[in-house]
């Protein structure tokens, strides 16, 4: 068994959502009791002084009895930023004409 495999023997569904230095991986992933839930990792290379690459993950764990108080909760604060802010995105780092890019890996043999 490959080690990726090994690692996400538990992965029902991936999509991932490139930004820049940020990754994020929604994946969807089965409990010992046959259920599913949602993880989603964000990931961010960082550069040392050496410039040897590292990533920093931060992961959230999101069960079915929250997905309706979580959805209402994250589409009030960007609705909310949206209409405090507008859609443009006020940042030197940001490019306006970067575009994100979604994707789904279906088996091994994609990576």
């Amino acid at each position: 068994m490959s080690e990726y495999k090994e690692r996400h023997e538990n992965e029902i569904f991936t999509k991932v959502l490139k930004a820049g230095r940020r990754t994020y991986f929604f994946d969807v992933r089965e409990t010992k009791a046959g259920d599913y839930y949602l993880t989603i990792t964000e990931s961010k290379k960082n550069f040392g002084e050496n410039g040897e690459a590292s990533f920093e993950k931060h992961k959230i764990y999101l069960y079915k009895e929250d997905f309706k108080s979580f959805e209402e909760m994250f589409k009030d604060s960007t609705d909310f930023i949206i209409s405090q802010k507008g859609e443009d995105v006020i940042s030197e780092k940001h490019d306006k004409d970067f575009k994100t890019k979604s994707f789904t890996i279906d088996s091994d043999e994609e990576i």
